[in-house]
């Protein structure tokens, strides 16, 4: 089976980024600004925000299936995702969240308590009339919520892979008084090796040169969200 390599010698970075620079400067540039374009900043109104975290957006038992996301639309590879990791993801969100130190946050088991009681009473609501009605209970601003689609582990190690990690989720801040979406992260990366992606220069030194754990992967991921949340707008907003 063929084993992919890294490679991770202090010359060949260096050589890999000029290369970056001088073959893909013009698309490079376009890539990024593309990208910051993407990143909506959070409106000023939000202050309190409920975080219900993550899903897994296809049940235990499933087959792997392209499915569309309950709240955007967007289409995703999508697997059974354990619940441990769901578990684990959404608590390290929670933790980032609270480090940043911007919202009053409702934790993630005081939403998800009021999410089990709407569903086991009231079974016909929407995912998105569901979320509202969270947002709404605790006098929030915003819900902050998502799903995860695919935590593929690696085969190999650091240095040394047959397959690499894959990770996607998405997250979302939706409005209660109209379910309205006020700004939205995605993250879908199979981790490549830089001589197969140069644009991918950033994940790459993120991940300390190595092939990352699906774990370490979706901190990269939670990482660049957090940091779009963490970042308020420069144009003052105001709440309905």
């Amino acid at each position: 089976m063929h084993t992919r390599f890294l490679g991770t010698g202090i010359l060949q970075i260096a050589i890999l980024f000029v290369l970056t620079i001088m073959i893909g400067w013009n698309a490079g540039c376009s890539f990024n600004r593309q990208r910051q374009r993407k990143a909506k900043p959070v409106p000023q109104f939000v202050k309190k925000v409920a975080v219900v975290g993550f899903r897994s957006a296809r049940e235990q038992g499933s087959s792997p299936d392209v499915i569309r996301s309950a709240i955007s639309g967007g289409a995703f590879n999508a697997e059974p995702v354990p619940g441990s990791k769901v578990d684990w993801l959404t608590q390290q969100l929670f933790d980032r969240l609270i480090r940043i130190n911007r919202y009053d946050l409702v934790s993630p088991s005081q939403a998800q308590g009021v999410y089990s009681t709407l569903v086991n009473s009231q079974s016909t609501l929407s995912e998105l009339e569901i979320l509202k009605r969270i947002g709404n209970a605790f006098s929030a601003d915003t819900v902050l919520a998502g799903y995860l689609y695919r935590w593929r582990e690696r085969e190999g190690t650091d240095y040394a892979v047959r397959t690499p990690a894959s990770v996607a989720y998405d997250l979302y801040l939706i409005r209660p008084s109209n379910g309205a979406v006020v700004w939205k992260g995605v993250f879908d990366v199979t981790q490549k090796s830089l001589s197969e992606n140069l644009l991918e220069m950033d994940t790459f030194i993120e991940g300390g040169g190595k092939w990352m754990t699906a774990d370490r992967l979706a901190e990269v991921g939670l990482n660049r969200l957090i940091k779009e949340l963490s970042t308020p707008s420069a144009s003052r907003g105001s709440k309905p």
